[in-house]
Order: C-alpha cells, then structure tokens, then sequence
C-alpha cells in the first residue's frame, strides 16, 4: 500500500518538474497555427489530427519509449547518448562528430531555455485582455506585466525552489485537470472533431495544402515543446513516474486539443483560442483560469530554468564549459544549485525577447527551430546507438522518427529570416563558448608542457632528501603523476617549497553519471601520496568533505594559474573567459585562508 501512495506522489512531482512546458503548450499553439490557415472544418480536422499525431510519434514513440530506454544509471540527456554511443565508435573522426553533435545539442537546448518562458509568460499574461473592462490594455503594459514576471522569477533562483517546488506538482494536476473538463465540454458542442484522432484527416490536409501545408507544420511542432524534458529529467525521477505522468498529461491535452478544435470550427473570428474558449464555456472560473494559467506558465519556466543550470553542470563536469560559479541552494538536496552567470544571462535575453517581439503570436516565430534541431539530434544518435546494438526493430523505429524530425526541422527553416534568427543568435552564444573553451583548455594543455612521470619522481625523491622540508601536509591539485603540471615543478623545485607530506588530489571523471569514492593510493615515493576521486559527470560532492573523512589535514593548499599572454584573437578571449570565470579551487569551496596560487606564464 505505501508503495503505491510513493508511486502517486512522484507521479505528482514530475508533472510538476517535467511537463510545465509542454503543458502549458495549448495556451498559444492553436492560435498560431489558425494565423497561417482558415478556420474552417476540413483544416481543423487536419490541424487537430496533426498536433495529435505529434505528440504520439515525437514524445510518446522517440522520448517516452525509444530515448528513455538508452541511459546510464538511469540518467538521460544529450550528453548521456554521446557517453552510451561514443565507446561504441571505431575511430576518433567519429567521435569527435558525436561529441560536435552533443554540443550543438546542449546549445540548442539553451537556446530553447530563453524562448520557452518569454512565450509561456506572455501568451498567459495575454489573456488579461478577455477580462471584461481590461480589453484596451496596451500592449507595453502587458509586457512590463510578464517582464515583472519574469524578473521576480529569476531573482528568486539564488533562495532555492525547495520549500515552493511541493506546490508545484498538485497546481500541475489542477491545470492537467482543467484542460481536459474544458476540452470535453466545448467538444460536445462540435462531436464531428473527434475524427481527428484518424491521421488520415492530418495528411489528407498536408496534401491538400501542399507548400502552405507544410510550413503550418513549423507551428504544429510548438504542441511538442518541451517533450525533450521527458528523457532529460529521467535521471532525477525515474522513467516509471515519467512515463505514467505522460499518459494522464497526454490524455489532458489530446482533450483539450479537440476541444480547442471543436470550438475554432464554431468560432471562426476567434483571435486567442484556449482563452477565448473557458471565457465562453467557464466564464465564471475564467480569472481563477487565467491565474492558474500564470502560475502554470511560472512553473514551465521554472522547470527549464532548473534544467539549464543542470545542463550547464553536465557541461561543467565533462569539461566543456568554463568553471562558472555554482551555488547550493538546498542543505537536503546537493543537486539543486543555482548557477548566476546562467541566470541573469537567460533573464536578460528573456526580457530582450519579449520586448523585441512584443506579441506571443509573433514570438512564436523565433520558437520551434532550437526544439526540433534537437529532436533530429536526438534521433540520429538513438539510432546510430540501436544500429550498433543490432536492435534492428528499435533502428528501424527510430529512422522513422528521425525522419519526421527532419521533416519539422526543414519546415521551420522558413522562420529563419521571420525572428528565428534569434534563436540561433541565443544558441551559438553557448555553443562559441564550448568550442573555444574545449580547443583553448587542449592548447593550453600542451603549450604548458607537464612534466613525465620519471623525471618527476626523480627530482621529487632528491628534492625531498636535500631541501628543508616544511612540517605538515600540503594539496596539489592535478590529473595526477603522469605528466605533472608545471606548477607544481616550480613550486618544489624552482621555489624550493616540499612539505613532510605532499599529497597530489587527483579528480578523475567516471563515465557513470553517479558515484563518488575517495581512495589514498599507493605512496609512489616517500613524502609524496596520492588521493584519488572518481565521481560521475552529475555527481555533486564536496571535495574538503571528503578530504577530512580520509584524514587529510592540510596546512596549504597550492594550484596553478596560467597567465596567457597571445595576440590571436580567440585566444584572448580565452584568457578572458578563464580571468571572469572561478578557478578550480573556488569552484570546490576550498578553504580560502589556505589557498596559494602560482601563477605560470603561458605563450599561445
């Protein structure tokens, strides 16, 4: 008994820590699409038939079955597929193509994070005009409305979401539940809608329509937003509370759509169609409705706000990002953190997107290309996974939704020069800042030289006998002994500073996304040790912790800072980002007070 009560609580949760986004995706798909077609029947039968159709091949088919089962210890993502199908390449020109592809996905994804709330917000804060008396509000209010919003959401990141994050879940299941009554009872006004479920009324309309047929598809996609989240959050919640999550969500929305259809068919001069809808069928429970429908949205945004800083840590941890500055905001929970540098950044674009495009219906424009370039990644690394398996059923499931991917992606080409230029502007800020961190960190590495194994030792053992040794412990932070960084060389032997006991932390990155262990290897000579932490690419874990657990008390701690001097343009910018961004030891809360940087001059 008590296991299921656990099963419908985190059933609960995940609705509200996965399906905000696509959630909240019936306040403004329909409108958009009707601004690209007629309402007449025929077209709300294909429209409704096709935004059915997606959510069953795009999230049910390619995210609920075929990517939820391709994890590692039950973690799932971007970076996971590059983790499961890289050790199955047979060459390195292969996989650095799966690695290009992840960080253009993780570039996408981030880019995807800015627009979701800039639309979500404001598509809500719109329904403010049905309110008998509040029809003539102007547009700039309305925005400074959803940029308040906006601004008191993220503010508040940095306080942690903890204590309001239990609300989360039961307000999701309020807003699932309203969409479907709503839906159920416009559509008993309209029963014919129902034939929407046939997919044949959705192709019979891409036919019929031809090129105007397929760039409506470039609007049907915004019903799939946010469907990524399914297999991105699997790590956090499972893959059973999902996957029963997603079918009481599917049924909600399969309602709410056919409602919506049915009432577009009788309501042709509808402009904003959901709201106009509960406005006409629940006018009594419209403001309770459009309430509700804010704080659905503030969770949306909420959900991808946490899904980016998780991003940016993957990143961080797999060494693909720069070590930006990441705080715990929870004492219980050591996986929510916030992350400022990712936070004003996306509430500054956020709030740059709103006032550029000033309206839902024409913010849609720039939505929908970062989503399905996405999707298509995703594809093709399932199936390249599936290939290699031999698991010929799922490949040949999976090539399927691959190319129905690809099919959204090239329709939405068309809203390139229409504002989805922004969403590639916002995308290639991240993806810049991965490539030329990645290519910068491998160039530094080599023009600094580190020093091999024997010839350290060699020095260290006759360094160790003949220099003044200073009593107590003292932490080098590197790889390990192999090639040993040349900060550490200069500091025992240019500057002639050895300790009674030297001990090199080494922290070595696992390919399981969880685990942390700490182990004091084998001294390799007297004076000097080793302590070895292997932790997965998700794992947060604290390093000092860990060090008074092995009994290590250390009067000093010592690293190395690279003073890059170039002219080469990227380089620069390099040093730049190194520079505004904490070193290795701030990032691990080191104990300041015993902190010594040695700075090491470095030609690029």
């Amino acid at each position: 008994m008590q296991t299921n009560k656990l099963s419908v609580k985190e059933i609960v949760k995940s609705l509200g820590l996965v399906f905000g986004d696509i959630g909240t995706s019936p306040i403004y798909t329909l409108t958009v699409v009707f601004l690209l077609t007629e309402k007449t029947a025929a077209n709300a039968l294909g429209v409704i038939s096709l935004i059915i159709w997606t959510l069953v091949i795009l999230v049910t088919v390619e995210y609920a079955w075929l990517a939820m089962s391709l994890s590692k210890k039950g973690e799932g993502g971007t970076i996971v597929l590059r983790e499961i199908l890289a050790p199955r390449l047979k060459t390195v020109r292969q996989v650095a193509f799966v690695t290009f592809l992840s960080f253009i996905g993780i570039s996408l994804l981030i880019g995807d994070g800015v627009i979701t709330p800039a639309i979500s917000i404001l598509s809500a804060v719109e329904g403010i005009l049905l309110i008998p008396g509040l029809e003539a509000t102007q547009q700039d209010i309305l925005i400074i409305i959803a940029a308040v919003i906006a601004v008191l959401l993220f503010a508040f990141q940095s306080k942690g979401t903890e204590k309001v994050s239990v609300a989360f879940g039961p307000i999701m299941v309020v807003w699932f539940a309203f969409l479907a009554v709503s839906g159920i009872i416009s559509m008993t006004q309209h029963m014919s809608i129902i034939n929407a479920l046939n997919p044949y009324y959705g192709l019979h309309f891409l036919y019929t329509n031809g090129i105007a047929g397929f760039f409506v598809l470039s609007e049907v996609i915004l019903c799939a937003t946010g469907g990524e989240a399914l297999y991105a959050d699997m790590g956090h919640l499972g893959r059973r509370p999902i996957t029963m999550a997603w079918y009481f969500v599917f049924a909600a929305l399969l309602l709410n759509y056919l409602g919506q259809g049915a009432f577009a068919v009788l309501h042709p001069d509808a402009k904003n169609i959901l709201f106009e809808m509960i406005f006409t069928h629940l006018n009594v429970l419209y403001v309770p409705f459009l309430v509700l429908s804010i704080l659905a949205t503030v969770i949306a945004s909420q959900a991808m706000i946490s899904g980016m800083f998780s991003i940016v840590y993957q990143g961080i941890r797999t060494h693909v990002m720069p070590l930006f500055k990441v705080e715990y905001t929870s004492e219980r929970f050591r996986s929510q953190i916030y992350i400022g540098a990712i936070n004003w950044f996306l509430l500054i674009s956020v709030v740059f997107i709103m006032y550029h495009f000033r309206e839902s219906s024409k913010l849609a424009a720039a939505y929908g290309l970062a989503v399905t370039g996405t999707m298509t990644l995703t594809g093709i690394m399932m199936t390249w996974i599936f290939i290699l398996k031999k698991r010929k059923l799922l490949a040949g499931v999976s090539i399927f939704v691959t190319f129905v991917d690809l099919v959204f992606l090239l329709s939405n080409l068309n809203k390139i020069p229409e504002g989805g230029y922004w969403s590639i502007i916002i995308a290639a800020i991240p993806f810049f800042t991965i490539l030329l961190f990645t290519r910068g960190q491998k160039k530094l590495y080599k023009t600094l030289k580190p020093m091999e194994r024997k010839e350290f030792l060699q020095r260290f053992e006759w360094a160790y006998k003949h220099s003044s040794r200073i009593r107590g412990s003292a932490l080098f932070f590197a790889r390990g002994i192999d090639r040993v960084p040349p900060y550490i060389v200069n500091t025992m032997f240019l500057n002639h500073i050895i300790y009674e006991d030297n001990i090199v932390v080494s922290i070595v990155l696992k390919d399981d996304p969880y685990g942390v262990t700490g182990t004091l290897r084998d001294a390799p000579t007297e004076g000097l040790r080793i302590y070895e932490i292997r932790a997965g690419y998700m794992e947060v874990f604290d390093v000092q912790a860990m060090l008074s657990e092995a009994g290590i008390d250390e009067n000093a701690i010592f690293y190395g800072v690279e003073d890059i001097s170039t002219k080469n343009i990227f380089w620069k910018l390099f040093s730049i980002i190194k520079k505004l961004n904490p070193t290795f030891v701030q990032f691990y809360r080191l104990p300041h007070q015993k902190l010594h940087g040695v700075v090491t001059r470095v030609e690029m």
